[in-house]
């Protein structure tokens, strides 16, 4: 038998399939909500609490501070019997990888924390002259949630300065694409330097021309420590220039001690300077005198007395 022929089936061209184009439509209803784009690569948290014993002025400055950190969380109040490494495990269940803690004592002196968890460094501040956003003065306003300018002055740029500027930059500028933030650059934060001091204000941007207006908090911050760890370690760099609340107040109620004394020495130098006998007068003037000194005269009285009798 002869082998047949196989059938090769004719080769017919498909036509190419044309997609349909993935832009979006040149209509839309206005009520259709936006797609959000995730694109948060940033993923900073910050974790800001105190201790117990704060005063009410101390508390709002917390509570500002969280207002305009919207990448901040929350906790309870802190115990001061319990130690400062216990922030760091806090932290890690918080899930915040940096921290702002505020530590009061004799609720008189505020101390403010800024670490980054859990490797470090971390610094601490002492606060001075605090004043918060619902003061008259603070006339401006900003939106919630709106990311900050951030303004260093020039000598930031030197030594254990570099290292604060750092963790500010981590701590309070916002990330980018944050779920909670809002794409907006209406304020800004200004650190500046002055008589070893941190100066902190926080204006809002009024108009392209760069006029400005201050929303608040506003607060000074004095340096004590920088700490290679997380709340504690080797000190890298100590302020030579600081002097603790303390110190202050024993010097100054010493300078009120001194009125005290002072009055008792200006009493007895007064009693040494006047005379015994103030109406006295001045003893020569005796000499001028025309009557009889009194011995005589009382001599005289007698032999009067003994003639008569």
């Amino acid at each position: 038998m002869g082998k047949r022929k196989r059938f090769v089936a004719p080769v017919v061209e498909e036509e190419p399939v044309i997609l349909p184009s993935l832009a979006p439509p040149l209509v839309r209803d206005s009520e259709e909500p936006i797609k959000k784009k995730r694109k948060w690569i940033n993923k900073q948290r910050v974790l800001v609490f105190a201790s117990r014993g704060m005063s009410y002025r101390n508390r709002h400055l917390m509570e500002d501070l969280r207002s305009l950190l919207p990448h901040s969380k929350s906790e309870s109040k802190k115990e001061n019997k319990d130690n400062l490494r216990v922030i760091n495990e806090i932290a890690e269940m918080k899930n915040c990888n940096k921290c702002v803690y505020f530590e009061s004592r004799k609720k008189k002196d505020l101390y403010m924390w800024v670490s980054n968890v859990p490797q470090g460094p971390s610094v601490k501040f002492l606060v001075l002259n605090a004043h918060t956003m619902k003061e008259l003065k603070m006339t401006g306003n900003c939106l919630k949630a709106s990311r900050p300018l951030l303004s260093f002055d020039p000598g930031f740029d030197e030594a254990h300065w570099a290292v604060i500027k750092e963790l500010f930059v981590q701590t309070f500028g916002i990330p980018n694409q944050l779920p909670k933030s809002q794409p907006f650059h209406d304020h800004v934060f200004c650190f500046s330097i002055l008589d070893n001091k941190i100066w902190f204000r926080n204006y809002e941007v009024l108009d392209v021309d760069g006029k400005l207006s201050e929303i608040g908090p506003r607060f000074v911050l004095d340096p004590i420590k920088v700490f290679n760890g997380s709340f504690g370690g080797e000190t890298l760099w100590d302020n030579p220039t600081f002097v603790t609340p303390n110190t202050v107040r024993s010097v100054k109620k010493k300078a009120e001690s001194f009125k005290y004394t002072n009055k008792i020495l200006q009493k007895e130098g007064y009693k040494k300077r006047t005379p015994k006998h103030p109406f006295r007068g001045d003893p020569t003037n005796e000499i001028f005198q025309t009557k009889p000194p009194e011995e005589a005269v009382s001599e005289e009285k007698k032999i009067f007395i003994r003639k008569k009798v």
